[in-house]
């Protein structure tokens, strides 16, 4: 059975809600975000990724394949509506998998997807293997909806023309690496891409173009944007393109001039401490519009 017993209500007349939750911070602020709204999240923390503690909440915690033990969790607690949030830094090995009843048929699937397919694709599976469980999938922007990056600067700092220039050369190299289902983000200095992001993440790009900088593979009088974009057949139900303080931290580090996301379809988090961390670094943080000329900046 499932563990600590908190408190609150049992929730929403679409059914309990359960929150899958990995690693960094997103899944503690659904958690919180949806208990100020009276329901009682359950937590799906998942082993060796969830890295945050959910003191108060009641919880279970379950390797990534383990799609039996969700299942019976769900089942018992009448989830009706389910969230994913967080990264996960391992893909389950096929002997990793714990199949429900349901999902054994699919078996074959389930591990071809695993192995050979993007992360796009992952999560469109791992979607209809919830819904199979008879709840329905929404996005962390619709428990959070304060999360979302708005159009426009955030703190003091605004992109220069030079910046722009950088912004919308690096929309197009992250449209491009999003169609390919590889990643969301890509660097542009001086009108060149000289970083996209794959299988290891944003803040591991960003270190790497740290390290081409003291290299000197990167112009030093050049400062260059982080742009990170939803890709163009993403599902709003999972892995929104994410920043946080730490973002900006590591941008500062490999000298960029500033961060552009996704407004709308882009998560902000700890937004207070971020714009101070941006405003301190002296670099900007702006959400953008990828369809519109300069991204909708004035």
């Amino acid at each position: 059975m499932p563990g600590t017993s908190g408190m609150a209500q049992e929730g929403h007349s679409d059914g309990r809600l359960a929150i899958i939750a990995g690693r960094g911070l997103l899944p503690l602020y659904l958690a919180q975000a949806a208990r100020a709204e009276g329901e009682n999240p359950f937590i799906v923390a998942l082993k060796d990724e969830a890295d945050h503690r959910f003191d108060g909440f009641e919880i279970i915690s379950v390797g990534v394949g383990n799609l039996a033990a969700i299942e019976k969790s769900f089942r018992e607690l009448k989830i009706g509506r389910v969230v994913m949030s967080g990264g996960v830094a391992r893909r389950p090995e096929w002997r990793d998998i714990r199949p429900t009843l349901k999902t054994i048929l699919s078996m074959p699937s389930v591990v071809r997807t695993l192995m050979s397919h993007g992360d796009d694709t992952v999560l469109q599976m791992v979607i209809k293997l919830i819904e199979g469980m008879g709840c329905t999938v929404i996005g962390a922007h619709e428990i959070a909806p304060g999360l979302l990056a708005r159009l426009g600067p955030l703190g003091h700092m605004s992109p220069t023309g030079d910046d722009l220039r950088d912004i919308a050369i690096g929309v197009e190299a992250a449209l491009a690496l999003g169609h390919l289902d590889i990643g969301q983000g890509a660097v542009s200095v001086g009108g060149r891409v000289v970083a996209m992001e794959g299988v290891e993440g944003t803040d591991a790009m960003l270190q790497r173009v740290a390290e081409l900088r003291i290299g000197g593979r990167i112009s030093a009088r050049r400062r260059g944007v982080l742009v990170k974009l939803c890709k163009p057949q993403q599902d709003m139900r999972a892995d929104l393109p994410t920043i946080g303080p730490s973002t900006v931290e590591n941008a500062a580090r490999a000298g960029l001039a500033g961060i552009a996301v996704e407004a709308g379809r882009a998560l902000v988090l700890e937004e207070a401490a971020l714009i101070s961390a941006a405003d301190a670094a002296g670099i900007f943080v702006c959400g953008i519009d990828p369809t519109l000329e300069n991204g909708g900046l004035s």
